[in-house]
C-alpha cells in the first residue's frame, strides 16, 4: 500500500452496468469524499485485495488499507458523505439493520444482471465478459 494515500478509495465492478450507474448515482447524489475506480483499472495488489474479493463485492478501503465490502462498504460511503447521508451510513451499521442490509446486499449483487441497468454480462465471471483481457 501506498503511504502517501490520504482518501479513501472505493472500487466497483466496472464491467457491470448496475454497479456503474450505482456509483454514477452516488457520485452525483451522495458525494463521497473518496477516489473512486473500476477494479478493473485499480491496482488491487497496492490497494491490499485480491481479484476475487473485488469481483465479489463493493470496497471501501480506508486509507490505512483496511478493506470493508458489500452492504459495509455501502455504509461507509454514506458515512464519509456526511449530513443525512451519515445518518443511513450509521443506521446500517447497526444489528439487527446490518443483517439485513448485508442479506439485501447478497441478493442484490447475486443478481444484477436482473437490475436495472444490470446486463447478460454482469452474471458472468470476469475473465468470461465481453471486455475480459483489456
Amino acid at each position: 500500500m501506498t503511504a502517501s494515500r490520504t482518501r479513501p478509495v472505493l472500487v466497483y465492478d466496472g464491467d457491470c452496468g448496475f454497479c456503474t450507474t450505482s456509483v454514477h448515482f452516488a457520485e452525483r447524489h451522495i458525494r463521497p469524499r473518496c477516489r473512486i475506480t473500476a477494479w478493473q483499472f485499480a491496482d488491487l495488489e497496492e490497494l491490499g485485495v485480491t481479484q476475487q474479493r473485488a469481483e465479489h463485492e463493493v470496497l471501501w478501503i480506508t486509507p490505512t488499507g483496511t478493506a470493508h465490502g458489500g452492504a459495509r462498504a455501502v455504509a461507509k460511503v454514506l458515512l464519509n458523505a456526511g449530513g443525512p447521508w451519515a445518518v443511513a451510513g450509521a443506521v446500517l451499521t447497526l444489528p439487527p439493520v446490518r443483517w439485513f442490509a448485508h442479506a439485501a446486499y447478497r441478493l442484490i449483487a447475486d443478481n444484477r444482471h436482473r437490475m436495472p441497468g444490470g446486463t447478460a454480462a454482469c452474471a458472468l465471471p470476469a475473465n468470461a465478459r465481453p471486455n475480459a483481457g483489456r
